[in-house]
């Protein structure tokens, strides 16, 4: 059983005076926040100023790059040439290399957001096309994957570091990919619900799909989304029944 795992949670979503979660709050509970890059979500004030906070509080910083998609915080999919997405990836994550440097850390870790990653999740060319690109300007990147899909698959196949993910707060198919967010269901938002079910899974060490199939994985990270209504209370019902369990909550560390 694994005897320690990584909390991280979205965060920098907020733009201009429009407020997007409870940042400052999750930032007392995670190890790792996935900071928004202006794509999806946010702008270079609610950047620095989340990079400022996650750094003085020791979390770990990551960029989070998504589709050009503001209207749909990128969560409406996008067909891109590959060339073309290599080159989102990179603007992002620069990006958010010269906010972590101005705020004084560092980018640790990459995830990507929304449909961007869902579609990555599908089509492992497209994983390591995204992948590749963050890989030519941070070769010591890891790399967040959602585990035991494509991602994985090319995270493996490019031998760089990576850090498997599971969702708290998100129903999942057979295949391991998520259940779509227009089907009942898919998204949890009962933090006793939410606490207990991430505990088993990593007690487990595999997914625990809708239909009660387990599949197998490395579980390194839990991610904890901060913009639904429970968002906090989940984060800390999944903490608690962690620790409850003996499960230590910690950055994760940077494995191949």
């Amino acid at each position: 059983m694994t005897r320690s795992v990584d909390l991280n949670a979205d965060m920098g979503e907020s733009f201009g005076p429009w407020k997007m979660g409870e940042d400052e709050t999750l930032l007392d509970i995670v190890s790792s926040a996935n900071i928004a890059c202006g794509f999806h979500a946010g702008d270079p004030d609610v950047m620095a100023a989340t990079m400022r906070i996650a750094v003085k509080r020791g979390v770990g910083v990551g960029a989070h790059p998504g589709f050009a998609d503001l209207q749909g915080f990128g969560r409406r999919r996008m067909h891109l040439p590959k060339e073309t997405l290599r080159n989102l990836v990179r603007y992002q994550l620069g990006a958010a290399q010269a906010m972590a440097k101005a705020a004084g850390g560092e980018v640790r870790h990459l995830k990507l957001h929304g449909a961007m990653a869902n579609m990555a999740a599908e089509d492992p060319a497209m994983a390591r096309a995204c992948y590749e690109a963050a890989l030519d300007i941070a070769p010591d990147i890891i790399v967040m994957v959602l585990a035991a899909t494509a991602q994985q698959e090319a995270v493996r196949e490019l031998g760089c570091y990576w850090a498997g993910e599971i969702f708290a707060d998100r129903a999942y198919n057979d295949d391991a990919t998520l259940v779509d967010r227009s089907l009942p269901g898919a998204v949890i938002h009962d933090p006793d619900v939410a606490g207990p079910r991430i505990a088993a899974m990593v007690k487990a060490g595999a997914i625990i799909t809708e239909s009660g199939k387990h599949i197998p994985t490395r579980i390194d990270t839990i991610c904890l989304h901060g913009d639904g209504a429970t968002a906090v209370r989940i984060a800390r019902s999944v903490r608690e029944n962690l620790l409850s369990e003996g499960i230590e909550v910690r950055p994760f560390a940077a494995t191949r």
